[in-house]
C-alpha cells in the first residue's frame, strides 16, 4: 500500500511553453481553478519570477512556490509549484524572443528528465512556437519528434505517432509536420502498419479498451473512387490495411475521409488513422476546438498537450482559455491510471 501511494501521488510534470505565448496564461488559470475543478497535482517547470510578472499582467494575485520535485505535491494545494530549471525566461507577451528559446527547451527537456526518472507521472507540454525555436537553431519539425529524440535509449529513437483525443473523437495522422507534397512521398505501406499497430497498443493499455476499432482513411477524395481518382488506396493504404487484419486488428477501409466524421459514422470506431495533418486534424478542431488534447504515442512515458498554438495576439490580456491545458491534465492523469496491459 506504501508504494502504491508513493507512485499515485507523483504530480504531472507541465512544461512552460512558448514565454510570450498564453502557455504561462493558462497554467496560471487552471491552478486557480484547480479545487473547482478537482484538478490532478501538477508543478510547472520554468523561472519562478518570469510567472510572478506574468501573474502581474494578469492582474492575478498567485501564490508561487520555489520548490524542489519532492515538494511539489505537498505544495500545489496552496500555491503553484515551480520547479526552476536554471533558465531564465525574457520575453513579453505577445513579443516572442529567441533569447527565451533556450528556456522553453530546457523546460521540455527537464519535464523528460523527470517522468523518465520517476518524479512524475506524466508530462503536460505547453504550446511552442516553432518559428521562435528555429531562429534559435532548433532542427526538429515540431514538439512530437523533439520528444522522440529525447525518449531513445541504447541508439534507437522511437516512432511518435501524434494523436488528437476528444470525448467526440479521436483521429491519428499517419504523416505529420510536412507538406503536403512530401506528406504523400512519404506515405507508405509500412507507415501505416507500424502507425495502426502503435494506435491499437496505446489504445488498449492507456485507455483501456479491450478491443480497439480503428477507421483508416484514404488518401484521394472517395477513396480513390476504385482507381480512377488515384491509385494509393489500391497500391499503399489497401495492403497495409489487409496486413493489420492479419494481426487480428479491427480495422475499416480505405474509407472516404469526407464521410467517416459525421455522428452516426464516428461511433463505429475508436480512432480514425489519417493520411495527412490536415485531413485528421480539421474535423477534431472543428468538433471539439477546446477539449481536444495533443497525445503523443510510442513513447517511454506520457505526454499530453493542449490542441492549440501560442496565440500571441490574447497573451498576457487574460482572454485565453485554459479548457484545453484543463482536458490534457485530465487526460494524463486518466491515462497514468490506467494500468499498461
Amino acid at each position: 500500500m506504501d508504494e502504491l501511494r508513493k507512485v499515485t501521488d507523483r504530480p504531472l510534470a507541465l512544461t512552460l511553453g512558448e514565454p510570450a505565448g498564453i502557455g504561462p496564461d493558462i497554467a496560471i488559470k487552471a491552478w486557480l481553478s484547480r479545487n473547482e475543478l478537482n484538478l490532478p497535482a501538477f508543478y510547472l517547470l520554468g523561472d519562478r519570477d518570469f510567472l510572478n510578472a506574468r501573474a502581474k499582467a494578469l492582474g492575478v494575485n498567485i501564490p508561487l512556490a520555489d520548490v524542489g520535485t519532492h515538494e511539489a505535491a505537498a505544495a500545489f494545494a496552496q500555491a503553484l509549484p515551480v520547479v526552476s530549471t536554471g533558465r531564465m525566461a525574457t520575453a513579453s507577451p505577445g513579443q516572442p524572443d529567441a533569447r527565451s528559446a533556450d528556456a522553453a527547451l530546457a523546460s521540455i527537456r527537464c519535464a523528460v528528465n523527470e517522468v523518465r526518472a520517476g518524479r512524475a507521472r506524466a508530462v503536460v507540454t505547453n504550446p511552442i512556437a516553432k518559428s521562435v525555436l528555429y531562429r534559435a537553431g532548433f532542427n526538429h519539425p515540431g514538439h512530437t519528434e523533439y520528444l522522440a529524440e529525447l525518449a531513445a535509449a541504447d541508439g534507437k529513437t522511437p516512432q511518435p505517432v501524434m494523436m488528437l483525443w476528444s470525448p467526440a473523437l479521436a483521429v491519428v495522422p499517419v504523416t505529420i509536420h510536412l507538406a503536403l507534397h512530401e506528406a504523400i512521398a512519404r506515405l507508405s505501406r509500412d507507415l501505416i502498419v507500424s502507425t495502426a499497430r502503435i494506435v491499437a497498443a496505446a489504445l488498449k493499455s492507456r485507455f483501456g479498451i479491450a478491443n480497439p476499432r480503428l477507421a483508416v482513411s484514404g488518401l484521394n477524395p472517395h477513396a480513390g473512387e476504385d482507381g480512377t481518382l488515384g491509385s494509393e488506396e489500391r497500391t499503399i493504404v489497401g495492403p497495409a490495411i489487409e496486413t493489420l487484419r492479419a494481426e487480428g486488428i479491427d480495422v475499416r477501409g480505405p474509407l472516404p475521409a469526407d464521410t467517416m466524421f459525421h455522428g452516426a459514422a464516428r461511433l463505429t470506431y475508436d480512432c480514425a488513422i489519417c493520411m495527412y495533418h490536415d485531413q485528421a486534424l480539421i474535423p477534431i478542431k472543428t468538433l471539439a476546438f477546446d477539449e481536444a488534447v495533443n497525445v503523443t504515442l510510442g513513447l517511454p512515458f506520457i505526454r499530453t498537450s493542449p490542441d492549440h498554438g501560442t496565440a500571441f495576439d490574447i497573451a498576457g490580456t487574460g482572454r485565453a482559455n485554459p479548457a484545453s491545458l484543463i482536458a490534457a491534465l485530465r487526460l494524463a492523469e486518466r491515462m497514468a491510471n490506467t494500468e499498461p496491459k
